[in-house]
């Protein structure tokens, strides 16, 4: 029976793909080098922040890492905040399943997790949050799950993992978790779901529904 429901950030949460284009042009541009292409958005969209540094300045030997992530440790992430947009049902999905479900988050945001959920009043949501910063390996290792699995003290067929990237589907493989894909029909998963509402229809969360 399903007891808890994970959640991605970036791409399930929120659009934020232009927001995450803004905040590493913005470091490009810092160190006089061009924008990313779109290949290179598709790979920080996914991926943790010292990865996706290290990706995007990989053909510029000129920039010095350490300067980068000295800049970018320093940098307010606020101005980058008016680019993100909450999926519109998600609040609706959230007050659907609470308290029915556990609820957490595996992402691999570090140090903007928290201003995020506090500038758009999500912390009371989730129960759990577990960023890059927090976890030994960053998705898709498996150890974000583990954390939020030993937490709740349950098995990893009582959850579920919302997720919308290649990433995903590799952070939750390992453990034999089902995986939601969210926008992303290509995506090698369970279940498959273009928003938030239609979740509940899913299987796992069928009991839910014939209780309405």
């Amino acid at each position: 029976m399903l007891k808890l429901v994970i959640f991605d950030c970036d791409g399930v949460l929120f659009d934020s793909r232009e927001a995450n284009r803004s905040y590493y042009n913005h470091l490009l541009s810092r160190f006089d080098c061009p924008p990313m292409d779109e290949d290179e958005v598709d790979y920080v969209h996914a991926h943790n922040v010292t990865d996706s540094v290290r990706h995007i300045f990989r053909n510029h030997v000129h920039v010095q890492q350490n300067l980068v992530d000295r800049y970018r440790t320093e940098l307010d992430y606020a101005p980058f905040l008016q680019y993100m947009i909450m999926e519109p049902d998600l609040m609706e999905f959230l007050q659907l399943i609470k308290p029915r479900y556990h609820t957490a988050i595996s992402t691999n945001r570090t140090t903007t997790m928290p201003l995020i959920l506090d500038m758009f009043h999500l912390r009371p949501w989730f129960e759990q949050v577990v960023t890059a910063l927090d976890a030994p390996r960053p998705k898709p290792a498996p150890d974000g799950l583990h954390m939020i699995l030993d937490n709740f003290r349950i098995d990893v067929a009582e959850a579920i993992y919302i997720g919308d990237s290649e990433v995903d589907r590799e952070h939750t493989s390992s453990l034999g978790m089902e995986l939601i894909a969210f926008r992303n029909p290509g995506l090698e998963a369970e279940y498959h779901v273009e928003n938030f509402m239609a979740i509940p229809k899913l299987k796992p969360f069928t009991p839910m529904a014939e209780q309405k």
